[in-house]
């Protein structure tokens, strides 16, 4: 018996008969899932509308604030392999549920804390959560979904992410006018302690690997498709985060610093947008859509480029951008699970320090660009790098997964 037959054994088990006969979704068990992927990225990003205010309650410079989304980043950066390595033999819902309970703690302990290093030492260990819980999400959602439904599975487990990423500044300032920022750390708490009942009434369980199964990273990097799925990640994130990273000052010339906002909740409902159209095509055409997202996040760079100085292109670029973008991560993802089979815990801790690295990477990237070229530069520098990713996939990913059809 192969080890996705294997996986899949496994997770008849755990779910009703009717979701293996009738092949459906387990719905209550994925949007559990999406509200955990909701509250990890919103315990990342929230800080960021609410800047001015915890830089005033603790009596620190605005950049200096900034620096718990930094913190946030580097946690998620740095635990995200030797956790999930470490815990492999951890059943899997209490794991989830552990990490869960974790981002209730370190979010109370930053509603209560009027101390700049006790909160950002906070803000550290939520990226080590993040790291765990980012790195479950798309296993734990196809171990309970039949096969032909994987991909569709993850998007919808990772569609908190998306509503976060859309919503998440905004609905912090928002929250920050009614109750401070206290309160609305606070209140990501009781969201967290919330989602631990979901999560024991809703998720089955899974038994962790014992040493005998448990793979090592080489072992999993060295897997067909592995390395190109994590190059386009790099590439690709890099691509978007110097745009995203550096969208003022992007915006500058074309007189838009001040809707900033605006243009980023365009983006991000967008975003929604991309991840419905990808989780409704995933399963029938992933290697296609992957290449298609690629191209389209080009076409709006290029948009970009050209009529960057027009408000009214701007977006529909931005839109065109947020549509592509909007799908990205089901898409690698499900190509990752494909491919990493019954090691996928390992690969997407592999898929985490990918992205948080191309973070890192693409704000020293683009400040090194603004400063040397000036923002005019973003788009033909994205292009280029898309390029790269374009042929990962073409040339990596896609020919791996023709092999396993």
């Amino acid at each position: 018996m192969t080890s996705r037959n294997q996986a899949g054994t496994d997770a008849e088990v755990a779910l009703p008969s009717s979701a293996n006969v009738a092949g459906v979704l387990p719905l209550p068990g994925l949007l559990t899932l999406a509200m955990a992927a909701f509250i990890m990225l919103m315990t990342e990003i929230m800080p960021a509308g609410l800047l001015v205010s915890m830089a005033k309650g603790l009596s620190i410079s605005e950049s200096t604030a900034g620096q718990f989304i930094t913190a946030y980043a580097c946690g998620a950066l740095i635990a995200a392999i030797p956790v999930t390595a470490f815990t492999q033999g951890m059943r899997r819902q209490r794991l989830l549920v552990a990490a869960i309970a974790g981002f209730a703690v370190v979010n109370l302990i930053t509603a209560l804390s009027g101390d700049y290093r006790i909160s950002l030492g906070a803000r550290f260990v939520a990226g080590v959560f993040g790291g765990v819980v980012w790195s479950l999400l798309a296993g734990y959602a196809v171990r309970m979904t039949p096969l032909h439904l994987h991909g569709r599975a993850i998007a919808i487990s990772g569609a908190g992410a998306t509503v976060a990423l859309a919503l998440g500044a905004p609905a912090g300032a928002w929250l920050g006018r009614i109750v401070g920022w206290h309160g609305a750390f606070g209140v990501l708490s009781a969201m967290a302690c919330l989602l631990v009942g979901c999560a024991l009434a809703n998720l089955p369980d899974f038994p962790g690997q014992t040493k005998d199964q448990r793979p090592n990273l080489a072992e999993v990097l060295w897997k067909p498709g592995i390395r190109s799925v994590l190059l386009v990640v790099v590439t690709f994130v890099a691509a978007h985060s110097i745009l995203y990273v550096y969208i003022e000052p992007f915006l500058a010339p074309a007189g838009m610093a001040a809707n900033v906002s605006a243009v980023l909740l365009v983006f991000g409902l967008a975003s929604l947008v991309g991840l419905w159209l990808v989780g409704a095509t995933v399963d029938r055409h992933l290697p296609l859509l992957i290449v298609a997202g690629i191209l389209v996040f080009a076409v709006a760079a290029l948009l970009l480029g050209v009529w960057g100085s027009m408000p009214v292109m701007v977006y529909a670029a931005v839109s065109v951008w947020g549509v592509a973008f909007g799908g990205f991560a089901a898409m690698t993802q499900a190509a990752l699970s494909r491919l990493a089979d019954d090691s996928v815990d390992v690969a997407l801790s592999m898929y985490t320090t990918a992205w948080n690295t191309a973070v890192a990477a693409a704000g020293i990237s683009g400040g090194v660009l603004l400063d040397q070229a000036g923002p005019g530069s973003f788009a033909w520098s994205i292009i280029a790098i898309l390029s790269i990713s374009l042929g990962g996939v073409v040339f990596g990913t896609n020919k791996a997964l023709a092999r396993q059809t």
